[in-house]
Order: C-alpha cells, then structure tokens, then sequence
C-alpha cells in the first residue's frame, strides 16, 4: 500500500512561499471609535452648555448676570436668587403635582381600558372609532382653544386646576389608548381565552388578568402624561391664571414676560421648575425605553 503526500507547489519566480498577510483592520476600527467618541462628546457638549449657563447664572448678582458675562463663573457666589424664585414658585409647583398626578392616572386608566376593548373586542366599527380616537392626537393645541374656551364658559366652569386636570385628561386619551391597544396585542390570547374558560368576563378578565401584566405601558403612560401637563403653558393659560394656575405660569411672570429683566431668579426659577421631570426620568428612563418597547413585537 503506497502512501502519496502532499507535496506545496513550487513558487514561481519571484514569488516567495509563506503565508499570505492578512488585512489588519485595527486601525480602520481605531479611527471609527475614535470619531464616534468624538461625536458623542460633541453632542453632550451641546446639551449640557445651556444648562452651563443657567447654573452658573443662577448663582450670580444682579450686576454680573449680563449678557456679556454668560460664559463666567460668578466672582460671588450667592443664593439670593434661588431664595426668590422659591418663594414665587413654590405654590404653584404645589398646584401644579394637584394637577399632573389625577390627571395622569385617570388618562392612563381610560387609556388602558380603551386600548383592551378596541384591541380585544371586535366589534362592528371598532377599526373607524379607534381611527377617530386616534385624529385627536393631530389637532394641535391653538386649534382647540377657542372652541374649549367657549364650551368652559357654557358650562360655567370655574379657572383653575380641575378645569385643567379635564382638559389634560381628554387630550390625553388618544396617545394613551394608542399605546395600551398596542401592548394589548401584544399579549398572547391563549392568556385571554384561559381565563374565559375559567368562567371571566370581559371586566373580571381585564382587572384580573389584563391589568396586573400591564406595568411597562402604565411606566410609558404615566412618564409621558407627567411631562406634557408639567410643561403644558397654553392650556395653562387660557384656563387658569397666575393665582390658581401650575408652575409654567408663574415662572412666565417671574421672568417677566419676555423681558427677563432678573435673569438670576429666572435661570433659578426654570431649574425649580424643570427638576421634577428631570428627576422623573433619571429614575424612570430606562422603564420608559422597555416599556416602549415591550409592545412592539408580537409575543
């Protein structure tokens, strides 16, 4: 029995016998980190400058909080600023949690049983109602403020918080049905359809079963409804005033309108009244992504 072995081919002229080299892409990947790095902290940069700025000017006196002394350090540091924009803010930030936590808990509820019967229930017409749910989304604020304005005044509404919880409440059922009913679909039916075999009805399966696993969307909900009436100023406006209305208000007349002529109390002013969304999302954001995203493939 003959045993034949593989023999390398001759090089040819000029040709050596080796190894061939391989791509070396190091360097390639070195420079795009690089440059992605580069561009993240150019980004961060960006963002973080204004608030740079409202920080430090928040801690300056009347004579250094000048234009022309935006991008300095305070030669004094003082907290006589944050003192008056306190004082001027802190009852309306007061009015303004009566306001953002009843109204995003009762959207969120109206929301969440919407988005169960228009997902869950296929009734005639379910498709062109949740259509028209969904067109309140698109109308933007101006275009509805005559026409709310008249129909408060009809039905002698007084201006403050529970007119605004109100408005805030139906503005807000198209967003908040839109991501429940997406959720929904999301849940497997066999879910729905065990526990009708155990006897439940469309009520006992929603608050029994439907509800509990519904978590992430109320996060999602709850983080989204919180911010927008926080920073809500139009409905603010039209519906309440600087006596009864929500934090937005007085930071407006704290600043004086567009004349800002105190700009340290108003820089103080606007991180009082930006720090409780901020704080809601610092703890919350991550809950808001999955929550988001817990809805968007079919499970």
């Amino acid at each position: 029995m003959t045993t034949t072995s593989t023999q390398p081919a001759p090089a040819l002229p000029g040709e050596e016998l080796g190894p061939r080299p391989s791509l070396d892409r190091s360097g390639t990947k070195g420079t795009a980190t690089a440059i992605r790095y580069a561009l993240l902290i150019f980004s961060l940069a960006v963002v973080l400058i204004p608030v740079y700025v409202l920080i430090i000017t928040s801690f300056k006196g009347s004579a250094e909080a000048d234009p022309s002394r935006t991008w300095f350090l305070p030669e004094v540091w003082q907290t006589a600023n944050w003192q008056r924009a306190w004082d001027a803010l802190a009852a309306p930030i007061g009015r303004t949690f009566m306001l953002v936590i009843p109204s995003s808990i009762i959207s969120a509820m109206l929301g969440s049983m919407n988005g169960f019967v228009l997902s869950r229930w296929r009734f005639p017409g379910a498709n062109i109602i949740f259509t028209l749910i969904l067109f309140g989304m698109f109308i933007p604020y101006q275009a509805v403020m005559i026409p709310l304005m008249k129909m408060v005044l009809t039905m002698g509404l007084p201006n403050g918080i529970p007119t605004l919880i109100l408005a805030h409440v139906v503005y807000g059922i198209p967003i908040t049905t839109l991501i429940f009913r997406n959720y929904y679909e999301s849940v497997p039916q066999e879910l729905i359809e065990a526990s009708r075999v155990d006897g439940a009805g469309m009520l006992r399966t929603y608050f029994s079963v439907v509800l509990p696993i519904s978590i992430p969307s109320f996060v999602v909900v709850l983080i989204w409804q919180f911010t927008s009436a926080w920073n809500d100023f139009l409905f603010a406006l039209f519906l309440t005033n600087t006596e009864t209305g929500p934090v937005t208000l007085s930071l407006n007349n704290l600043a004086h309108g567009s004349i800002m002529a105190d700009y340290g109390a108003s820089m103080a002013g606007a991180l009082l009244a930006s720090a409780p969304t901020l704080i809601v999302y610092i703890l919350l954001g991550k809950y808001f992504v999955g929550g988001l995203m817990s809805g968007s493939v079919k499970g």
